[in-house]
């Protein structure tokens, strides 16, 4: 199950990444690569900072044509859609679910601890999305005052109770990426995010 979210995840991402693009005025094959950027960012950095053997899209290349067949499908349909911006929050919403909780359990199945395990879920959910925003010129929605990265951040920490509560239990992932996609919509639409107090804001002396 863990290998199809991630396989779910990686074509809502780059079907971000084609959305994001839309405005660009960019070729076939430039769309095609911020896709594939967005789609696998996040899950590179992460092989990479634990010092993985190979990095995942690499050992299965499945994964990259994931990224590439997603990415192309979004480009020769995304102009029949007409709430572009709506698909985009919901599948950004999508994949940042399913990448934090497939990449949490894949980190506690190499063994390392929970709070690594915690900080990879949340470093792989987002860096993907970061990295897209910057190269389409999108302010990064990790930035924005409503709930983001929190989301991730208390998703991967369910997924990590979970595996005590429950371990093995198939569904866990399941509601773990559940909970992280219902805060985030809810986040969109009812504009959660933290008081004020809690914010920073600079001031001008």
């Amino acid at each position: 199950m863990l290998y199809y979210l991630g396989m779910f995840g990686i074509a809502a991402f780059a079907i971000t990444g084609v959305i994001s693009s839309g405005k660009r005025d960019m070729d076939l094959f430039s769309i095609i690569l911020l896709g594939m950027v967005a789609s696998l960012g996040g899950g590179t950095i992460r092989d990479v900072i634990l010092s993985m053997e190979t990095v995942y899209w690499v050992k299965d290349t499945s994964y990259l044509w994931v990224a590439v067949g997603s990415s192309c499908f979004a480009f020769f349909s995304i102009r029949y859609i007409a709430n572009r911006e709506t698909l985009f929050n919901y599948a950004d919403a999508f994949g940042l679910a399913l990448f934090t909780v497939v990449a949490t359990e894949r980190v506690l199945l190499y063994q390392f601890p929970d709070t690594i395990a915690i900080v990879m879920g949340v470093i792989t959910g987002v860096a993907g999305g970061i990295i897209r925003d910057v190269i389409s010129h999108r302010p990064p929605l990790v930035l924005g005052r409503e709930f983001y990265a929190t989301p991730a951040f208390l998703g991967a920490a369910m997924v990590v109770a979970l595996s005590k509560i429950a371990p093995g239990h198939e569904f866990n992932a399941i509601y773990s990426a559940a909970f992280i996609f219902i805060l985030r919509i809810l986040a969109i639409h009812k504009g959660l995010y933290y008081p004020k107090w809690l914010l920073y804001k600079k001031t001008i002396d």
